[in-house]
């Protein structure tokens, strides 16, 4: 089924999350809902992905935990660059988070053995059969003076989002 702008839940990419989640909840196929790709890269860009754990989230960002001193650890300390996506292949559903714009005042905490990501682009992607793919990205609009293009429309808070093309 297609999904389009009409299909938001909400105009609050937190909230449009947290309904595709419950619905993975939901979802009989799906073993690990909480299951992400953590991708990072070294000082020197190198990247690495690996699978964790969502822990929580709200409007703050997203939560997993870590090792400090694991390599994860270390590269997220050396490079605050950093995405996640979740998958949801019953659902034909991808949501992708990042990548992080590097500011380390701009919504990481760190609490404990967790590291917090706050939230900058928030992209939701529903595959279809016809390999046109539906994709509506949210992101931040950090000055609310800027012009916005045709297709970028105002959302919640100080979110902007856009249909993309498959």
């Amino acid at each position: 089924q297609a999904f389009e702008e009409r299909h938001l839940v909400s105009l609050d990419p937190i909230e449009q999350f947290r309904a595709w989640f419950q619905e993975a909840l939901e979802c009989p196929g799906i073993g690990e809902v909480n299951a992400m790709c953590l991708a990072t890269c070294t000082r020197d860009g190198k990247p690495s992905a690996r699978m964790v754990l969502l822990k929580g989230f709200g409007q703050d960002g997203f939560r997993f935990f870590t090792n400090y001193e694991s390599r994860k650890g270390k590269e997220l300390d050396s490079n605050p660059f950093a995405s996640l996506v979740f998958y949801w292949e019953p659902l034909c559903r991808q949501v992708r988070r990042g990548p992080r714009d590097g500011d380390p005042g701009n919504g990481v905490g760190i609490w404990g053995w967790g590291r917090f990501f706050g939230p900058e682009v928030l992209e939701f992607w529903q595959g279809q059969t016809n390999r046109l793919h539906d994709r509506i990205v949210f992101r931040r609009l950090r000055d609310r003076a800027a012009p916005l293009g045709a297709e970028t429309h105002r959302a919640h808070g100080d979110w902007v989002y856009e249909r993309l093309s498959p």
